[in-house]
């Protein structure tokens, strides 16, 4: 045989184990132990904040899509999702509790730009000391490690409840919904930006849709995508919303995200000196799935989903029994 057909073959044999690797070397939900263990491990080598930046979400391309730095695309959708919110109407001082928080990003242009008063809330207990570690003495923000399922604060708390990509790692999404809205005061504004799966009640998965969603959920931790209508009529079932759930769908000025992740890796080589092999590795292991999402987004697998919510002007009281006469300890400046 030529050199060129062992070479081929080799190659085909070392892709062959490289699949079979990814895939029966999956991270699925377990617990919120397995999701807090996984945001652990990649704050502590550095690499996800080397590549992504300060905020762990997609960029915002503007509308239509146009080309844009990687990094202020992410900068960027907080200004877009602040505004689509209407939270730029809000005075200095608002009080805003950041579910997800990641190392802070979000929370310290809420804090900055527009004065608010911020908490971020994390299950990762080294993202919350990165956050403090990055975030600049004097601004108005707190870090917790604190469970979305169960948050440590009591009802009718914060004047804003935002959250950005947290849902998918969310076992129970009309727990989550209900939490969202619990800590939110009467008249208080729910900001959440997520992925979603398109609403299988409409039209159900397909033979290798199901494959590809499967794959995507447990690669990364997730338990399950919503719906954006799914999660809509959870937050609406919570009977704490005035009015209807204002939802919207960013897939197309996010979508260039996935590919421009990937691309980050080889613009910028220097990631390879810093992290060494085992860096390179894990960085590379993501390609199949950043790939994999760019396919279900872009067609429409997946959707990007925005949802707005005003907590109703009622005393009803879901104070939670465990946390209702306390003051949560564990926040860190």
């Amino acid at each position: 045989m030529s050199t060129l057909l062992y070479f081929v073959i080799g190659f085909l044999l070392v892709l062959a184990i490289a699949i079979a690797a990814y895939l029966l070397s999956a991270r699925k939900y377990q617990s919120s132990t397995t999701v807090a263990n996984s945001y652990d491990r990649w704050t502590l080598d550095g690499i996800l904040e080397f590549y992504w930046g300060e905020h762990i979400h997609l960029g915002h391309y503007g509308s239509p899509p146009r080309r844009k730095d990687f990094l202020a695309a992410k900068s960027d959708f907080v200004h877009y999702m602040v505004k689509w919110g209407g939270l730029d109407k809000l005075p200095p001082g608002t009080t805003v509790l950041d579910v997800g928080c990641g190392i802070g990003g979000s929370s310290r242009i809420l804090a900055q730009d527009y004065g608010f008063a911020v908490t971020g809330i994390t299950i990762s207990p080294q993202q919350v000391k990165r956050a403090v570690e990055l975030t600049p003495e004097g601004l108005n923000v707190l870090f917790a490690v604190d469970d979305a399922m169960a948050l440590s604060f009591p009802d009718a708390s914060f004047d804003v409840v935002w959250s950005i990509e947290a849902g998918p790692h969310m076992p129970d999404k009309a727990v989550f919904a209900l939490e969202l809205m619990r800590v939110l005061k009467p008249g208080g504004v729910l900001v959440v930006a997520d992925w979603n799966q398109r609403d299988d009640r409409q039209k159900p998965l397909n033979f290798w849709e199901k494959p590809v969603m499967r794959q995507l959920l447990e690669q990364w931790s997730h338990p399950a995508f919503s719906s954006i209508e799914g999660f809509s009529e959870l937050l609406a079932a919570t009977g704490l919303v005035e009015g209807a759930v204002i939802t919207a769908d960013w897939t197309k000025e996010t979508l260039p995200s996935w590919l421009d992740s990937i691309w980050q890796g080889v613009i910028r080589p220097s990631g390879f000196l810093r992290f060494g092999l085992s860096g390179f590795v894990k960085s590379v292991r993501e390609v199949p799935t950043l790939l994999l999402m760019r396919l279900a987004f872009g067609v429409g697998l997946c959707r990007f989903g925005m949802f707005r919510a005003v907590r109703a002007n009622s005393r009803t009281e879901l104070m939670d029994k465990n946390f209702a006469n306390q003051t949560p300890s564990r926040l860190v400046e």
